[in-house]
């Protein structure tokens, strides 16, 4: 038995010890909410119902190019239209795996967006706006996500203070063990939710809970923007257990901000995920930092006794995944479940990449039975 099959049977049986606890263990997650369309793009019309998608976001940059001083007609085919945004689908797949779930977003103002109505069915949701759109261009190499977000604007602690009553937020945080807050980027007054809980609600209780953050591809934002953020970040350590993660680029551009070195290239960084993770949470002065590339993830967490213990784990990579939107999310509902569970850190790393290596293979999030039982046979990568 390797290394790799031990710890994943070991994460199995603790995901099984779990199982009677997780149905009381009550997460709270936030702040957005999309409706996703998961669009082929056509290259080839043979009939009526069927198509040849362009394959490579490449093949898609070459056809625009050739359109330049003339025109293009391209065929969009919308697949599936689901609930998107980093927060829903994280908080859908926490909720299949059996937890508590309350969760805050812009869902619909007034009436519930249908895409969600499954997910309210599993949750406990309260809707602050209306969602954004995204459609996310699907490709065998990788995703473009072209995003309709004016709605985000309203997302801040006034909408929700007007929505659920600061009284009644406060004790919704004060109940729970874990704090999601996720799609730092597109949320771009998330900052007032991060200062209210660092200023008033967070010294009101005790700081036994996980607050997680996930920052969404922070290219976008400025260097001044993310430097603030990361500052926010350190202070919401000292009122609760902050937990980072970071896909590769992602923790590229954190580590630039904070003058973290990083190897140049992408094959140099996948090497280096666990110096990097290390590297991170020192900066950082957080809890625990996690970073996740699609081939694995690594993490470094500081234990009780404040030994800092870090883990490397090689995920289940599958090279033609049946859906890939929403992988990082579920990855990072995975990965917390296992903290949740109180599993070690190399068990967390097993149980977010196994939820995300579930979700690429089927489509859905596993409930905690089949995510026990994927992980007992965790296959190989590809």
């Amino acid at each position: 038995m390797t290394d790799r099959t031990a710890i994943a049977k070991a994460a199995a049986a603790g995901l099984r010890d779990f199982s009677v606890r997780v149905g009381q263990t009550p997460v709270i997650i936030g702040f957005d909410g999309f409706v996703d369309s998961i669009i082929d793009v056509v290259d080839k019309r043979i009939d009526t119902e069927t198509y040849e998608p362009v394959h490579t976001i490449a093949d898609f940059g070459g056809r625009i190019s050739a359109a330049a001083g003339r025109s293009s007609n391209i065929e969009l085919v919308t697949k599936i239209e689901k609930l998107g945004g980093n927060g829903p689908i994280m908080a859908n797949a926490m909720a299949r795996a059996g937890f508590d779930v309350t969760y805050i977003g812009p869902l619909g103002e007034g009436v519930i967006h249908p895409v969600f109505n499954g997910f309210a069915k599993i949750a406990k949701v309260h809707s602050i706006a209306d969602p954004a759109h995204t459609d996310a261009l699907e490709f065998d190499d990788g995703k473009l996500m072209l995003g309709k977000h004016a709605s985000l604007r309203h997302v801040n602690q006034d909408t929700i203070d007007s929505h659920l009553g600061r009284a009644k937020y406060v004790e919704l945080i004060r109940r729970t063990r874990f704090l999601g807050m996720v799609n730092w980027t597109m949320l771009t007054q998330l900052n007032t939710i991060w200062e209210a809980l660092i200023d008033d609600v967070l010294p009101q209780m005790d700081n036994d809970r996980y607050v997680f953050i996930d920052l969404a591809d922070p290219g976008k934002r400025t260097h001044n923007d993310l430097a603030e953020a990361m500052e926010l970040t350190k202070k919401l350590n000292t009122e609760s257990k902050a937990v980072v993660g970071f896909n590769l680029s992602e923790a590229a551009q954190v580590a630039g901000v904070l003058g973290v070195p990083v190897p140049e290239g992408d094959a140099a960084q996948k090497a280096a995920i666990e110096q990097i993770a290390v590297d991170l949470r020192n900066a950082l002065e957080v809890h625990c930092v996690c970073v996740h590339p699609r081939e694995g993830a690594a993490a470094a967490i500081e234990l009780e006794d404040g030994v800092i213990e870090t883990a490397l784990f090689k995920g289940p990579f599958v090279a033609k995944p049946k859906l890939s939107t929403g992988a990082g999310d579920n990855f990072n509902a995975g990965f917390c479940l296992g903290l949740l569970a109180g599993l070690p850190i190399d068990q967390c790393l097993c149980t977010g990449t196994a939820t995300s290596g579930f979700y690429v293979r089927n489509a859905h999030s596993p409930t905690l039975d089949e995510l026990a039982g994927f992980c007992d046979a965790l296959p190989e990568p590809e």
